[in-house]
């Protein structure tokens, strides 16, 4: 299925690996010319080169922590023209409400929920006098389902999920759409920091940690990476107009809910 958006320009955030990468991969096979993004130049040097040989569009590396704002203006330099926006940083260490303190929360704050509100609010104005646009946040299942331990990720990305359903529904005329992917459970080195997490939170080994991360999802198997890519390619291409400010669930059929 030609997804009717080769020739475009992405940003992909924290691209180096893990679900980012699977969607800059995605993306670039559309013929997406992709920009990536990540802290460690070494290892985003890797992922590019890995990615060029699998690319239909041009593949470029920028190494910046869109966390701070000389990172973010240094990302927006490299892609003047942005047609797509995947905004993705690393998820923050689980804790307990009691246990988070001030400079936490606003560590967290920064990089979960003001970092891609602001790369949005600096490629939304080109996008709407281009008359498309796809910004996806990839956030987490915490954001609907919160758990006691993971109170910092629940709670910036569920304020960020707020303030994108406003944009969504400015924005949807232009046909710029705003969509979020929440994750449950992908193959990726954050199950690994988790299970580790749960090793020191649980007294228990890692074997089991991992058989916990599965067991607990209904499918028994964690998600392939390229599943999520997959859904994220969709979701920018020209016949996803129609579905903005979503919350979208990859979780294995676990989210419990009905709405």
């Amino acid at each position: 299925m030609n997804l009717g958006i080769e020739g475009r320009t992405a940003i992909v955030c924290g691209s180096s690996q893990g679900l980012g990468l699977a969607c800059a991969e995605a993306l670039a096979g559309e013929g997406v010319n992709v920009v990536i993004n990540g802290r460690d130049a070494a290892k985003l040097d890797k992922a590019a080169a890995a990615l060029r040989s699998t690319a239909r569009g041009n593949v470029t590396p920028v190494a910046a922590d869109i966390a701070t704002a000389e990172g973010r203006d240094r990302l927006l330099a490299a892609a003047p023209v942005c047609d797509i926006l995947i905004n993705n940083n690393g998820g923050p260490k689980p804790g307990y409400f009691a246990d988070v303190d001030y400079d936490t929360w606003m560590a967290v704050l920064e990089a979960n929920m003001i970092a891609p509100m602001m790369l949005t609010r600096g490629v939304l104005a080109g996008m709407k006098e281009r008359r498309f646009g796809r910004i996806i946040n990839i956030t987490s299942a915490m954001v609907t389902t919160p758990r006691p331990h993971m109170a910092p990720s629940a709670g910036a990305r569920a304020g960020l999920t707020g303030a994108m359903k406003t944009l969504a529904l400015d924005a949807a005329r232009f046909n710029v759409t705003v969509n979020n992917l929440l994750p449950e459970r992908f193959d990726t080195d954050r199950q690994v920091q988790m299970a580790k997490a749960a090793m020191a939170r649980d007294n228990i080994s890692y074997e089991e940690a991992r058989k916990r991360q599965v067991e607990s999802l209904a499918t028994k198997r964690l998600g392939d990476p390229k599943e999520f890519g997959a859904t994220c390619a969709f979701i920018c291409s020209a016949f996803a107009g129609f579905m903005s400010g979503q919350n979208i669930h990859l979780d294995g059929g676990s989210y419990p809910a009905l709405v």
